[in-house]
């Protein structure tokens, strides 16, 4: 089982995906296809894809039971510890004011202008 979701995609593509998936919701495919269609169909999308975004989860023989592919998106699969999660960008200015901030802790102030 996979679901395929894709956004400014041109006509062409979503006719091509139309012949092996059903199409749900604009830009929304699902459908039950073999490993060898759906890395075909991956590799459609990537060629026939410029702009646009887009995203599939499959079924997979793993600890989550899926697995998935993504392109032109801004969160990005990261591995941990054999589990995939999606790793969110850091683009709050006081997330990234902060992040830079290290020791808030008394210990730290300490350890940092060598005061004891």
């Amino acid at each position: 089982m996979i679901a395929l979701v894709v956004t400014a995609s041109p006509p062409k593509l979503r006719g091509h995906l139309t012949r092996w998936l059903m199409e749900i919701s604009p830009g929304v495919y699902v459908g039950n296809v073999p490993a060898r269609v759906r890395d075909l169909l991956w590799d459609q999308v990537l060629e026939n894809l410029a702009d646009g975004r887009a995203i599939m989860a499959f079924s997979a023989q793993n600890e989550q039971g899926l697995e998935f592919r993504t392109h032109g998106q801004q969160w990005q699969p990261a591995d941990f510890d054999g589990v995939t999660l999606m790793m969110r960008p850091n683009t709050s200015v006081e997330q990234q004011r902060n992040s830079r901030r290290a020791g808030w802790s008394k210990a730290a102030r300490i350890r940092r202008y060598g005061r004891s």
